[in-house]
């Protein structure tokens, strides 16, 4: 277990206490009501915000499946530490183990460690959050030392609370109500993907985990939902891929078609790409015509 500064564990523990304090804001919309200037704002602030998840945290931080300068990295960042996702040591180093021990005991926000349904859904939808899993085990190295993103890490609930005041600014308490629910609605869209995407869904590739291709939650989340493709091929810049009929099919990915729209504007480069035969390699649907043949041709044979 890593050993943290008191500072370094009070940072982080401010993440949970401004989420929470998200959904108890939330309720002013029940007093406010809500303009169409207050929809918009929602709906912006949580468009743009998982971008920020999804595109810079997820895709770029993370898993580096494209390249892009450091300004659009921290930039990003920070967007995305306004959501109440934590830093970006902190995020990454989660994700990290995700994919390590994937639905293993050791993984820590995976439903299918725990005793039935409903806690398992409860469990990666957030409660992990609240148990002593909330702190990882190691911080990633290549995060910490650079030194702007460090100091974003630690002060990830900066953003948080600016943005709650520019959205007082704004429109008030109204919006400020709004951007408590925007703020609601995307950490659940997020968790999703550590939820549903590990229970309903398909499965056209062969992984050791329990992750799947989930349609509704590729909506929520911008086209994290593919999370099957993703655990199959990591670091593919695009998650929107399944297999029909034997054939590599694409499906509707935004986040991708935001890297490209980077890669236009030249703020991304190089995005990995995965090739139809690694793609058809890895599919459950080649396997079980594996598994078939020699039965078929033991029949032709007779």
């Amino acid at each position: 277990m890593r050993q943290y500064s008191p500072l370094t564990i009070v940072s982080y523990v401010i993440g949970p206490i401004l989420i929470i304090s998200s959904h108890f804001g939330s309720l002013l919309v029940f007093t406010t009501g809500l303009s169409w200037g207050a929809v918009v704002w929602i709906l912006f602030l949580y468009l743009i915000r998982m971008l920020g998840t999804t595109a810079i945290y997820h895709r770029l931080l993370t898993h580096k499946s494209y390249q892009a300068p450091e300004a659009v990295l921290w930039l990003g960042c920070i967007v995305t530490a306004s959501a109440g996702q934590m830093g970006p040591s902190w995020w990454k180093a989660h994700h990290m183990n995700h994919h390590q021990h994937s639905d293993g005991e050791l993984d820590t926000h995976s439903p299918n460690t725990q005793s039935n349904a409903i806690a398992g859904f409860y469990w990666s939808q957030g409660g992990w959050l609240l148990s002593p899993n909330f702190l990882p085990d190691k911080l990633p190295s290549d995060v910490e030392n650079d030194r702007v993103l460090k100091i974003i890490d630690r002060l990830h609930f900066v953003p948080v609370i600016a943005l709650g005041a520019l959205s007082y600014f704004i429109g008030g308490v109204e919006y400020l109500g709004a951007f408590f629910l925007s703020t609601t609605l995307l950490f659940h869209g997020v968790q999703t993907v550590n939820s549903l995407s590990h229970i309903f869904g398909d499965r056209p590739f062969i992984t050791n985990e329990f992750s799947r291709n989930n349609a509704f939650v590729a909506v929520l989340t911008l086209g994290e939902g593919w999370h099957n493709l993703h655990h199959a091929f990591q670091s593919s810049s695009r998650h929107g891929i399944t297999i029909r009929s034997g054939k590599v099919a694409y499906l509707p990915d935004p986040t991708y078609s935001f890297i490209k729209m980077l890669e236009f504007f030249k703020l991304a480069s190089k995005p990995k790409m995965i090739p139809e035969t690694k793609l058809l390699g890895r599919s459950r649907e080649q396997s079980f015509q594996k598994l078939e043949l020699p039965v078929a041709l033991e029949t032709v044979e007779s």
